[in-house]
């Protein structure tokens, strides 16, 4: 899972960037890059590390030009090292940089033709260093005819039909301008905005979020089409064409609950809104299942939880408190790439305040329950607090299988609910109480604020993959995510 943004405009675009990778840092915590075209000239930089502390002043006195793309990493590969930093590049054909947000799962069978029947070189395991040379070799087959839309539109037809998996791009074509891709599927976000810039003419920012527009007073037009490409020319003049036969607008589940910014408008679907949506249904499954005299104030865990817990204290009838403080200087536990340091950082990304906690029946509402780990830390926390009761609730589903589309979510054999009882779960956790989302009621929090949606990707759910994935691929991802525990 990764942030990536791209900008055509009138003036030089380097900051409009970095405000955009700041407003998608929440996607990606491993690795920020940009890159940016300045007419035949590309101007790059990319390493490890958050968005503010890879770049400077001398970045922004270094990176110039009106046309570019930037991208912050969530790794699922190389996660300690600097050649998975993106975006990646190629110097034939024109000159193509490339940022990708996704993943492909016949990573190994396209390597294998790119070395014997294209005739490139992969020189790292990145799905998108072999993502950005299939683009660029279907590219290179029409190099006897001028760059035209149509050409760029067509070697996105070729690299669809060879490329299994997610594929949201933005990439650079040197000296031509900025092309944009969304795979069938619609599986990963992404948008296209625009604004009036002094000369009359339209600016234009494509991004993972909609609410990577608001801070350079960009709006949002309207979402990618599922297997759409865009191609806007440095002059600003914009293209559109969909690249595939059949397409299915089916985002990814896990957005709404977790990745996505609340303030973020995903396939016409308010984040926001879908997360209160799910905090009602919760908040009337847990009736049900949790006497109301266990129950005396509702926490949230901060942040993606907070909105779902205020409307399931509401549909309780319950006191909420926001009982936990977040040290906001500790990343996103979750997309850390490594077991240790999200056991680590629990402590040290969350401190209770004992007054909501003493002696009371606490309620912990949190997004979801993936290794059950955090969990486990964060209700001995409050048990340490001096809770006298302590009972869970997951605005998600269980989660049951490996995610193959970007999302670096264990191996099946680690997550909490693979295998295990309601029961055994609770006992893990040591809470009294333990209460999941209905799988229906999660779909219908998103589907409802959208009915022209085909369906939503909650393969982590239920194990359906929408694309074609193979045994022996989900063994080689229980073997390497497995290996990091």
């Amino acid at each position: 899972m990764c942030g990536i943004v791209g900008v055509v405009q009138s003036e030089d675009c380097f900051t409009e960037l970095y405000d955009s990778l700041l407003m998608l840092q929440h996607r990606g915590q491993d690795a920020a890059g940009i890159t940016i075209c300045e007419q035949d000239h590309l101007h790059s930089r990319r390493a490890k590390g958050l968005v503010r502390e890879v770049f400077n002043q001398q970045h922004f006195n270094r990176l110039k030009g009106t046309y570019g793309i930037g991208h912050v990493r969530y790794p699922t590969a190389g996660a300690n090292s600097k050649e998975y930093a993106q975006p990646m590049y190629v110097n034939s054909p024109y000159g193509i940089a490339l940022a990708h947000n996704g993943n492909l799962s016949n990573t190994s069978e396209l390597a294998e033709e790119l070395f014997h029947d294209d005739l490139r070189h992969i020189t790292t395991n990145s799905d998108s260093e072999v993502l950005l040379n299939i683009l660029a070799h279907e590219l290179s087959k029409f190099k006897e005819n001028d760059p035209s839309p149509e050409i760029f539109f067509n070697a996105v037809t070729n690299t669809f039909q060879r490329c299994i998996g997610s594929i949201n791009v933005v990439s650079i074509i040197t000296d031509f301008g900025l092309l944009a891709f969304r795979d069938k599927n619609g599986i990963r976000p992404l948008s296209l905005g625009s604004r009036l810039n002094s000369k009359g003419s339209k600016d234009y920012m494509i991004a993972s979020e909609s609410a990577a527009f608001s801070s350079s007073n960009y709006s949002l037009e309207r979402d990618i089409l599922p297997g759409e490409a865009i191609f806007i020319t440095f002059e600003g003049e914009i293209f559109s064409k969909l690249c595939v036969e059949e397409s299915r607008l089916s985002p990814c589940l896990f957005e709404y609950v977790y990745f996505a910014r609340p303030d973020s408008i995903i396939d016409r679907v308010s984040v926001y809104e879908a997360r209160q949506n799910m905090g009602r249904k919760l908040g009337e499954k847990i009736k049900k299942c949790i006497p109301p005299n266990e129950i005396d104030v509702v926490i949230p865990i901060p942040e993606s939880s907070i909105t779902c817990g205020t409307l399931v204290a509401q549909v309780l009838g319950k006191e909420i408190a926001y009982g936990f403080v977040k040290n906001r200087y500790v990343g996103r536990t979750f997309i850390m790439p490594e077991q240790g340091q999200r056991r680590q950082s629990v402590r040290r990304k969350l401190n209770p305040i004992g007054k909501e906690f003493k002696d009371k029946n606490v309620l912990l509402v949190d997004d979801s329950i993936v290794r059950g780990t955090t969990m486990k830390e964060i209700v001995q926390m409050a048990y340490d607090a001096g809770a006298k009761k302590v009972s869970v609730a997951s605005a998600a589903a269980k989660i049951l299988f490996p995610n193959v589309y970007g999302i670096d979510m264990a191996a099946k054999s680690e997550l909490i609910a693979s295998g295990k009882s309601n029961e055994e779960i609770k006992t893990y956790l040591g809470c009294d109480n333990l209460v999941y989302q209905d799988l229906e009621d999660l779909i219908a929090s998103v589907k409802d604020l959208n009915p022209n949606l085909d369906d939503v990707e909650r393969s982590i759910f239920d194990g359906h993959y929408l694309t074609e994935i193979s045994e022996s691929y989900l063994n080689k991802l229980e073997e390497e995510r497995g290996s990091k525990i």
